[in-house]
Order: structure tokens, then sequence, then C-alpha cells
């Protein structure tokens, strides 16, 4: 979710300014839409590659057990830290803390829930998920709609931390209250559809 490494070779954004003599600061992945879009691409294929994996192998209870440990630990860690996340950003709205510590914590807070999605979705390959149901259909789904949600988040989060102290635009305002309920409503939804599915 970083920039890439430094490298003077690395082409910048285009009209990008800079002063002179400075070094040429790499395209990162939230700079642009089309480098969210591109990556939102390479996270469907994986997605797909995954749900493909996960009808061509057979996991033994043992496993299937430990996958099961993971893929709780992994929504507690994942949704927990998005939950965190949205609560500074009502703080912020009711004015209980400022907008730099909102988004400051909103950036600290990427690595576990990347980590927390990551995790969902390998050990959800080794709990044999059954693709033939609609609420499966429906979770994968989801979890795309989270994934690709939490790219655009990046660069939602940059376009705010750029915008100083001055007030939020009304685009960035609805443009985050947008991010928020989708992110909610895919991560309760894929709960509620992961519980209904254990009762099988």
């Amino acid at each position: 979710m970083s920039a890439l490494p430094s490298d003077p070779s690395v082409s910048v954004l285009p009209g990008s300014a800079r002063p002179t003599g400075a070094p040429a600061r790499p395209l990162g992945l939230h700079d642009a839409w089309w480098t969210v879009a591109a990556t939102a691409l390479v996270a469907c294929a994986g997605l797909t590659a995954c749900a493909w994996v996960s009808t061509h192998i057979h996991v033994d209870p043992a496993l299937h057990r430990a996958a099961l440990f993971v893929h709780l630990a992994s929504l507690v860690l994942g949704f927990g830290a998005v939950l965190v996340a949205d609560y500074y950003g009502l703080l912020w709205m009711t004015r209980r803390c400022t907008l730099q510590e909102a988004v400051g914590t909103a950036s600290r807070l990427h690595l576990p829930i990347w980590a927390g999605l990551a995790g969902l979705v390998v050990s959800g390959v080794m709990l044999e998920p059954d693709l033939s149901s609609p609420l499966t259909v429906v979770k994968l789904s989801l979890v795309l709609a989270l994934t690709v949600n939490g790219l655009q988040a990046g660069l939602l989060n940059r376009r705010t931390a750029q915008h100083g102290a001055a007030p939020l635009t009304r685009r960035l305002l609805v443009w985050g209250a947008g991010t928020a309920v989708v992110s909610q409503v895919c991560w309760w939804g894929a709960v509620v559809i992961g519980f209904r599915n254990s009762q099988h």
C-alpha cells in the first residue's frame, strides 16, 4: 500500500511539482485512479484463482480445524481494525478528535485490515466453500467488493491528508461516507453469511 522503493528510473505522475534538483518520487499505489484500478484487476484475478483452487483440494479434518481458527482470527483482526478506523471517523464528525488524528489512525490500521482480509481469503480456500451455493457466491462477491473498496479508500485517505487543515469539500465527505457504508455492509454481510453457512 505504500509507494514503491525509491528509484530515479521509475516514472512519476505527470505534472507533479517538485523542487529543482529533488529526486523524482516513484509512482505509488494510491497516487491515481488507474493504479488503483490495475491493482483491483490483479486482486480480482487472485480471488478467482483462490476460488478455483478451493474446488480442487481436499483438506483433512485437522487442517480444516486449523484453517477455521485462522479464519476466525483473521476476521477479528481485519473487522476489528475496520471498526476502530470507522470509530475515529465518528469521533472526528462529532468534533472529539482532529481530522489529522482520524486520517493518521486510518493509515496505521491499513496493515491489520489487509492482513485480516488476506487471512480470510487464504484460510477460506482450505474450508472448501460450496461454490454452488448462492449465499457463498454472494459472500465471495462481498469479499471482492471489500478488496476494491479498500484499495480506493487508500486513495481517499491520501487525498484527505493532502487537504491539510482546510475544511473538507462536499465531494470528499460524500466519498468518505460512501466508503464507510460499503465497508460496513460488506463486512457484516460476509459475517452473517459465514455464520449461516457454518450451521449447515
